[in-house]
């Protein structure tokens, strides 16, 4: 039995934050129910070739598990019918702007009055209230507004824009605080209202530049660097585009690099000699090191230094990691069959239990509407003729 077997989720999420947090939520068994429409649909439902894929790359990763059903919101009748799936659901998530829900007739207040122990959730870009709490957001905004693309590049080049990891960051946060309420609720009897807002949590993670900035100091963008470890980067290897990771810590690994190096005297200079006077020669030591693995096959570096002491891995790519039988084995990637039966690869969850029913995804990218027959008629209990009368004034639509 999965963790969260039993626990039902109304999902009204779009794009990608919450989505993400009902996806990971459903790989840990809770049966998540997509509400959508053919007239608005979720937006990644549609090709992004700004990825180099015509295909919707991105609501294959954090729709797969999830049933879909078609509702039109902007009918009361649809309103009345989502309620119905929220009176029969744990959890309601939602990631509209705020107020949205409410002028819908789907607010907190409004649920609550259908299943008074409904945890709800609502994913915002500056959360349900204060005075930017009517502002609207995608990924790259949220790590901008929240400092971390201020501190993510290098020193004398701009901000760089954050994306997917901070849409999934939000996701990982919303679903921690739904399970939370969850053990709330079972601890209590009493449901909860749930608000994210991702600029807060683009905002927790910049802890140690807050404390600077709060002591007078400046923090800034030190691209690869590392304030306690030289030498620390990402550097060329050999090959078009590849790139190996090192991270130097101690004294004795520097000695090991430099013996690996060979490069006259290295090891013995003094501008080098301990971490102090590596960092205040950390730009000549990084073409030092450069240098050195410019001429080296990445895999190959990695594993002289692994077996010198060092820290240090090629940065691989995405078809590497996807070929990766390590990752494979532990089903971190899995293989998933799509409705028409094309089997792709996808990304499992990052996480493993020690007992009880192995998580994960188990089925591939809904079709819109594909489980209606399920969720109106084996869980709602509609007529055949009460379907079609809803589909006739496009409530199911």
């Amino acid at each position: 039995m999965k963790p969260l077997s039993g626990i039902r989720i109304a999902d009204f999420t779009v794009h990608n934050a919450g989505p993400f947090c009902t996806h990971l939520l459903s790989q840990l068994g809770a049966e998540v129910v997509k509400i959508e429409s053919a007239m608005r649909p979720d937006a990644f439902r549609k090709p992004h070739p700004v990825y180099g894929r015509m295909g919707p790359a991105t609501f294959d990763q954090v729709a797969s598990t999830k049933l879909s059903v078609r509702i039109n919101l902007k009918k009361p009748d649809g309103a009345e019918l989502a309620k119905k799936i929220v009176r029969i659901s744990d959890v309601a998530a939602e990631s509209f702007r705020p107020k949205v829900m409410d002028r819908l007739g789907l607010g907190y207040d409004a649920l609550k009055a259908v299943k008074d122990d409904i945890v709800m959730l609502s994913v915002s870009s500056s959360g349900q209230s204060g005075p930017d709490s009517h502002f609207a957001g995608y990924a790259p905004l949220f790590g901008a507004w929240g400092g971390l693309g201020e501190l993510t590049g290098y020193e004398d080049g701009p901000p760089v824009e954050i994306r997917h990891v901070m849409d999934h960051t939000v996701g990982m946060n919303a679903a921690t605080a739904v399970v939370a309420a969850l053990h709330h609720r079972r601890a209590t009897g009493r449901g909860s209202y749930v608000d994210v807002a991702a600029r807060e949590v683009a905002a927790s993670l910049i802890g140690e530049a807050l404390l600077l900035a709060a002591a007078g100091g400046e923090p800034k963008r030190i691209g690869n660097a590392h304030p306690g470890m030289a030498p620390h980067g990402v550097y060329p290897a050999k090959g078009e585009d590849r790139w190996i990771s090192i991270a130097v810590r101690t004294d004795a690994e520097w000695q090991a690099l430099a013996g690996l190096i060979s490069h006259n005297g290295l090891a013995e200079e003094q501008r080098f000699a301990n971490v102090a006077s590596r960092l205040a020669n950390a730009a000549e030591l990084d073409r030092i090191v450069g240098d050195w693995t410019a001429t080296k096959d990445a895999n190959e570096a990695a594993e002289q230094l692994q077996a010198a002491g060092v820290a240090a891995h090629a940065s691989w790519t995405t078809p590497e990691i996807a070929a990766d039988p390590h990752l494979h084995a532990r089903k971190a990637i899995v293989d998933v069959a799509e409705p028409d039966g094309t089997i792709r690869a996808a990304v499992g969850v990052p996480m493993r239990l020690s007992k009880g029913e192995e998580i994960g995804i188990h089925r591939g990218t809904p079709k819109l509407g594909e489980h209606e027959d399920y969720v109106y008629g084996e869980l709602l209990g509609l007529t055949k003729a009460e379907r079609q009368a809803l589909e006739d004034t496009e409530v199911i639509y």
